[in-house]
């Protein structure tokens, strides 16, 4: 996908600005770093909410009829993760190493949940340092052989040459576990219990009677 946007100067600042920003189809946002002042920007609000979302880091920003490379540094959603409602991107030069976050994306049905047991997944991004230019979209993970009891480390992922995972080699990603089985009473446990409280009761109370003279 087009992975350039074009941004325009924001000059009226503040929440009623930025109301009115999202109203006519915009993004509110920041352009900052390589010791540049931040610009506060606006941005397309449909072109920029399908770039975030497909992953893409890298982007192209043209801003006053110049271009320069910078990367999604945050984001900004409404409660229901429906409306991008602010944007910042950061400069960098295609041949700097930056570290950035990136998506861990399961790929398959794991064999051990097929037969019962539950896939659980437990690191979703990656901190890494690489490239500006070599920046991953996601780090894939095949789970289809996955049994019951197996794990899958940090330092078995299947990274990309150039990329530097910051991540603990032996933080779990993601593994398969056994179901945890709860026992519960049964009904006629719960309807008789009622009766012997109430039959320790009563012969609590006759024992407390005095005795017939």
């Amino acid at each position: 996908m087009e992975t350039k946007l074009v941004a325009q100067r924001r000059t009226k600042l503040g929440t009623s600005a930025n109301r009115r920003l999202r109203a006519s189809g915009f993004v509110p946002g920041n352009i900052y770093g390589h010791k540049q002042d931040p610009i506060s920007v606006t941005f397309p609000a449909k072109e920029t909410s399908a770039l975030v979302r497909s992953t893409h880091r890298v982007v192209e920003l043209e801003l006053d009829g110049k271009t320069e490379t910078a990367i999604l540094r945050e984001t900004q959603w409404d409660p229901f993760h429906s409306e991008l409602r602010h944007v910042d991107f950061m400069r960098v030069d295609a041949n700097e190493r930056v570290k950035v976050d990136i998506d861990v994306v399961l790929r398959g049905t794991a064999a051990g949940a097929l037969a019962g047991g539950v896939l659980e997944h437990s690191l979703h991004m990656l901190h890494v340092d690489c490239l500006a230019i070599n920046i991953p979209e996601a780090i894939l993970v095949k789970v289809q052989g996955l049994q019951i009891g197996q794990v899958i480390h940090v330092k078995e992922l299947d990274i990309p040459e150039g990329v530097k995972v910051l991540n603990s080699p032996d933080a779990i990603v993601v593994r398969v576990v056994q179901p945890i089985i709860v026992e519960t009473a049964t009904a006629d446990a719960v309807a008789i219990e009622p009766e012997v409280i109430k039959k320790e009761k009563k012969t609590a109370e006759e024992d407390e009677k005095p005795a017939k003279k």
